[in-house]
């Protein structure tokens, strides 16, 4: 089932992206659960407009000290703390996230792997990009094995040269070409008294199929993502084309 341009007329005006990427996302996380061992998992996590708050209201004066509360019992009194102004606001931007995140149990819930679906604001300005590959670079040094795949078309930006570029490794290592639609995938390794990322590159093109990559687990080894498979699930789930 070939790829479709999701982000121009006629398929943007019948359908959301933002719905099918979060289909495309579930059907990945399915397809890992499928095949993962029992002490691992997947989850898939959607969040558009990243904002941080604080729900104020939890920080409200509670009863004062030694009023009874509904059960009889003394009520402790909480105290709001009010910390002195900072000493600067610095801006900020926090990207949109669209990722499978696959969990060891090991020790505990434990990130070990990651496969992220660019949004257009992910690609949208020089902050947002700068965000989202340093969200990537810290994956890889953490030695997290992760998969980006880019099928925005609305945006010309490359994502994984300007992560190459951040990492001092433009020559060689970026697209021989540019190219807008693409999908990659790092593997976190040490050998020989080396930290070395191995690298899998492949150009999107629209109409034609998508590949499988490699994704690597810790301490699992790699597994085969078969992105075609699963945009194919989430097509047909979506009634998609």
């Amino acid at each position: 089932m070939p790829l479709l341009d999701h982000f121009h007329p006629p398929l943007l005006g019948q359908r959301h992206w933002e719905g099918f990427h979060g289909r495309w996302a579930a059907a990945i996380a399915d397809a890992l659960n499928e095949t993962l061992p029992a002490d691992y998992f997947a989850e898939f996590q959607v969040t558009l407009g990243t904002r941080i708050e604080v729900d104020v209201a939890t920080f409200q004066e509670e009863s004062p000290a030694g009023a009874a509360s509904a059960n009889g019992a003394a009520a402790v009194a909480t105290q709001t703390w009010a910390p002195p102004a900072p000493a600067a606001v610095m801006p900020a931007f926090f990207p949109d996230d669209m990722e499978v995140q696959v969990f060891s149990n090991l020790a505990g819930p434990t990130l070990v792997a990651a496969i992220e679906l660019v949004s257009p604001g992910n690609k949208d300005r020089g902050e947002a990009r700068r965000a989202f590959v340093a969200k990537c670079v810290t994956y890889l040094q953490r030695g997290i094995g992760l998969i980006v795949v880019d099928i925005v078309s609305s945006r010309h930006a490359n994502l994984h040269d300007e992560l190459m570029t951040l990492l001092g490794l433009s020559d060689g290592f970026t697209f021989a070409t540019p190219t807008s639609l693409y999908a990659t995938a790092y593997r976190p390794a040490h050998r020989e008294d080396r930290n070395e990322i191995d690298l899998w590159r492949s150009p999107l093109t629209l109409g034609q199929d998508l590949p499988m990559l490699p994704l690597a687990v810790r301490g699992l080894g790699c597994l085969p993502i078969n992105l075609e498979t699963t945009y194919m699930e989430a097509r047909n789930r979506g009634r998609v084309g």
